[in-house]
């Protein structure tokens, strides 16, 4: 059962991946982009990586395609399409040849048999990445949360001086 879930979400992941850079209007491409994201969550959490599951979906799926989604909005980037390029399926061939030579490269790489990773429990898992950043990375961890305060308070500032300028 996990095998197929695997193959469906990886499925979607890279038929939304191609629904990205395939659509001209910048609102379908992030919604295309949102799903990417929440399929590259679920192969997260079907490789017990609930943490990086949960870092993806409020990080990448929640702050990054809203805020390409305001801006989006904002400027009117939907109707900035351009006229269609006869030679834009060349493209589009060149990167099914790469995807086809890439396949074949990681084939001859693997081995025979893989052998499974074993997978730690799910409690244990944050467990360990907590207490790595409270105790082994506790310095950069700080370090990382007073420049996301110094970016918080110098975009409110430049928010107030273009409101009253």
């Amino acid at each position: 059962m996990e095998t197929v879930i695997f193959f469906i979400l990886a499925g979607v992941a890279v038929a939304a991946g191609v629904g990205v850079i395939a659509q001209r209007n910048a609102f379908h491409s992030a919604l295309f982009l949102l799903v990417n994201f929440c399929c590259l969550a679920g192969l997260y959490l079907l490789q017990n990586a609930q943490f990086v599951a949960l870092a993806q979906i409020i990080v990448y799926a929640g702050a990054v395609v809203v805020l390409f989604l305001f801006a989006v909005m904002l400027l009117g980037a939907e109707g900035a399409e351009e006229k269609a390029d006869p030679r834009r399926y060349l493209g589009v061939l060149g990167g099914l040849l790469g995807l086809l030579f890439l396949i074949g490269v990681v084939w001859a790489l693997l081995p025979a048999a893989p052998e499974t990773v074993a997978a730690l429990s799910r409690s244990d898992n944050v467990r360990q990445i907590g207490a790595a950043l409270l105790t082994d990375f506790a310095l950069p961890f700080e370090m990382a949360s007073v420049l996301l305060l110094a970016a918080i308070i110098g975009a409110v500032v430049l928010a107030k001086r273009k409101l009253q300028g």
